[in-house]
């Protein structure tokens, strides 16, 4: 099947890492696992974080142009004809300016990966790109979620025709699994270059440092941290802090660094950007991820630090459940509950072989449960319903 893919908020090949962008090339790589052609159609951003008539307006009318022109180099030849149209995370930030139009023109099935409704938008800033949204839901055939806290505001705008799937978030594990193989190793040349000593518990946190969401998990972190040091101190910790031993790992970079320096202290090393392959080789060499995860949809770092045999300590929001087991891969705590946060890092810390039990029953569900093979098979046998 060859397959028109767009995705709004952050194409393929941008240059900026995200977890968007990691979704939507796994996605890709999914669909080609299962043996289709996945073309990308346009570079588009539609993202518009202000909320801003002329940028939304000027967005809009760019999308119409670079519709119009898909469907007639596609009708003139000049470009193949796709068999089906997918859209991947449509939402009021970043709506569909062109694949509705184009598999209207030329009567092909329009499908969504990750789509989520906020009513609040229905007035404001977003009004016009909340309609959008819409108006590409009512004409989607097919909507698969990746977050199932989305499926209750997507599914009132669906045809009573069109099909809507739940598909659990997942990622190519191998690479994670291979390193954690290896964990000691990675362990021991991480601890030398950065000067660590490989005897005292590693936490790990992955995240962007933006101002906003990010750095509220980051302040949020910091003081379920402090509070690590104080209030949770272990029974046989001494006036000195010398008793619980631990260090943060930090991955991440942005215009919000200093904050985020400011917010979790001197038991912090903060790595910077890594490329991927880095990324696993930490994640390997740690013992546990900590991240707040305010308002995430569901974080694929979370899935990622699983798959590399972490238990996961985060926030319960959005779709995190979904990914982390409460009690089995790792612990979740209400929103916001920052004093929750940190008795529940102190009973890892303080409990080795419950922490072990742990990482290993999260290496062992990402690998069911949420490999990229398994994917693949699933997309396959959505799509298809659609394109025989």
């Amino acid at each position: 099947m060859r397959i028109a893919f767009y995705a709004p908020l952050k194409p393929v090949d941008h240059p900026i890492p995200s977890g968007d962008r990691l979704v939507a090339r796994l996605l890709v790589d999914a669909l080609r696992r299962a043996g289709h052609e996945v073309v990308p159609m346009a570079r588009l951003r539609s993202w518009d974080g202000g909320g801003e008539a002329r940028r939304q307006a000027r967005l809009e009318r760019l999308g119409g142009k670079l519709a119009r022109r898909l469907i007639r180099r596609i009708e003139s030849g000049r470009v193949e004809r796709p068999d089906l149209w997918l859209t991947y995370h449509l939402y009021h930030k970043a709506p569909d300016w062109i694949g509705p139009a184009v598999a209207a023109a030329l009567s092909i099935p329009y499908g969504v990966v990750e789509a989520s409704v906020a009513g609040k938008r229905a007035a404001g800033r977003w009004a016009r790109p909340y309609r959008a949204v819409l108006e590409a839901l009512g004409q989607a055939d097919l909507v698969i979620g990746l977050n199932p806290a989305d499926a209750e505001g997507v599914r009132p705008h669906l045809r009573p025709d069109a099909g809507h799937a739940t598909l659990p978030p997942f990622l190519d594990g191998a690479p994670f699994a291979e390193a954690a193989r290896d964990r000691e190793r990675h362990r021991r040349v991480l601890a030398q270059r950065l000067g660590l000593d490989a005897a005292v518990p590693w936490l790990v946190a992955v995240g962007m440092m933006r101002p906003g969401d990010k750095l509220v998990s980051y302040r949020q972190l910091g003081v379920a941290l402090d509070l690590l040091k104080g209030q949770f101190r272990h029974p046989r910790e001494s006036g000195d802090d010398e008793g619980r031993k631990w260090h943060l790992l930090v991955v991440g970079d942005g215009a919000a660094k200093a904050d985020v320096e400011t917010a979790l202290g001197p038991r912090a090393t903060l790595l910077g950007a890594l490329e991927p392959a880095a990324i696993v080789e930490v994640l390997a060499a740690a013992d546990l991820m900590v991240w707040p995860a305010h308002n995430e949809a569901f974080g694929m770092a979370l899935l990622e630090a699983q798959a590399a045999g972490l238990p996961v300590i985060a926030g319960n929001v959005g779709g995190v459940s979904a990914i982390v087991e409460d009690g089995e891969t790792g612990i979740l705590v209400p929103p916001g509950d920052i004093v929750g946060f940190a008795q529940a890092i102190a009973a890892l810390l303080d409990d080795p072989a419950r922490c072990r039990a742990m990482g290993e029953a999260a290496a062992f569900r990402a690998a069911k449960r949420h490999g990229l093979d398994a994917a693949a098979r699933e997309l396959d046998r959505l799509l298809r319903r659609l394109v025989p």
